[in-house]
């Protein structure tokens, strides 16, 4: 057992859970909306049993799908990027990460002044990052005050300008945030750094320079625990940001879905045969879709992925997995932008073919698999399945 590969198509919702009341996401269902909205043309997908999970326009269930499939619960509280993946390696979350709606208090804000000793901010409301950087952008310029803005996830976010404040200060400003603002109650996901470059009416953002500074995960990961075993683990996309690097040998960042697939058929193709655990992250269904509510870009990005699938199958190993899922909804046909609470996919290629692995009860699951596969012990309250 050598190789096992986890690609977390994020945001990639298959229909609203049943306490998605509380979060506002009655009547979300990412996939079949976009299949419903776009007709998304997924042959590949479709074998492996995609359209086996839930009704689909466009996906129909395939009579032999060639992965074993079924869909996974998430127990933690939350929706967001972090608590989805924290709960994929085998955690639990019972206090949702703290958000902030209406902006943050002036009391986090005067204490972010007095550490880092900026003379003031902009911002400080939820807000997309483009059409902030767009509404903002030139006050910044000119005044040289970072901007400083959040989301439906728990996140921190500060933006500015490169050529106005230089990347290693608005680092240094992200660091300060972390480890002296955000604590405690105030204690958010994630802390972002945002820079942008360009010109009022054109801006855009450095995705490449974008920096997160995460909590550190409250406990054992199953990344953590396979390294203590010899087993070697690599983060593709946002993946090692979400664990503040915890558990990771070698992290490849990558700026698109298309990067990730190409830097995943890297790894898999230099693979010299020891045990190996990828965890990938493609970000580009909830960042660039989802956000912004466009479907048939959601569709587009999926239709990709697909055509990027016989590739990956072809080079993985005979003795391989690969592993689908994602960490919560996006659906980009319902009010509003944020994530929504959904069950997500699971297909599980390379073994048990066919098998309906019906409805996991935890993201724990994947973290009992991984470990399962690599025969090694890990706490978690997750179930196998792999085939023994």
């Amino acid at each position: 057992m050598s190789l096992f590969i986890t690609i977390v198509l994020d945001g990639v919702g298959v229909g609203a859970q049943p306490d998605a009341g509380s979060y506002g996401d009655v009547g979300s269902h990412t996939l079949a909306h976009v299949c419903e909205t776009a007709r998304p043309h997924l042959p590949h997908l479709t074998q492996l049993g995609l359209g086996c999970l839930t009704p689909l326009t466009s996906v129909p269930a395939a009579k032999a799908p060639t992965a074993a499939y079924g869909r996974l619960q998430e127990v933690s509280a939350g929706k967001d990027s972090t608590t989805g993946h924290w709960e994929l390696a085998g955690l639990r979350l019972v206090h949702p990460f703290p958000t902030y709606s209406a902006g943050f208090p002036p009391d986090l804000i005067e204490t972010f002044l007095t550490r880092t000793g900026c003379t003031g901010i902009l911002g400080n409301k939820a807000a997309s990052g483009t059409v902030i950087i767009d509404e903002l952008g030139a006050l910044q310029q000119q005044t040289g005050r970072p901007i400083v803005y959040t989301s439906a996830d728990s996140v921190f976010q500060i933006a500015a300008h490169k050529d106005t404040l230089p990347l290693e200060t608005l680092y240094h400003f992200c660091r300060i945030a972390r480890d002296e603002v955000c604590v405690g109650q105030h204690a958010v996901g994630r802390v972002i750094a945002r820079p942008f470059v360009g010109s009022p009416g054109a801006y855009r953002r450095m995705s490449a320079e974008r920096k997160d500074f995460a909590l550190p995960p409250p406990g054992l990961t199953v990344q953590e625990a396979l390294q203590a075993h010899g087993v070697r683990t690599v983060s593709i996309g946002k993946i090692a940001d979400l664990f503040d690097g915890v558990g990771f040998h070698e992290t490849y960042k990558t700026k698109s879905n298309d990067q990730g697939v190409a830097e995943t058929l890297r790894q898999i193709r230099t693979q010299t045969g020891a045990p190996t655990f990828i965890w990938v992250n493609l970000v580009d269904f909830d960042q660039e879709y989802g956000h912004r509510n466009d479907p048939e870009g959601f569709a587009r990005a999926l239709e990709a992925f697909d055509r990027a699938l016989p590739s990956l199958l072809q080079a993985l190993p005979s003795d391989g997995r690969l592993l689908i899922t994602a960490d919560h909804g996006n659906d980009p046909t319902m009010p509003g932008t944020d994530h929504s609470r959904e069950y997500v996919p699971l297909l599980y290629y390379g073994n048990r073919p066919g098998i309906d692995l019906g409805l996991r009860t935890s993201f724990n699951d994947h973290a009992a698999t991984v470990s399962a596969f690599f025969g090694i012990r890990f706490p978690t309250q997750g179930s196998s399945f792999e085939q023994p």
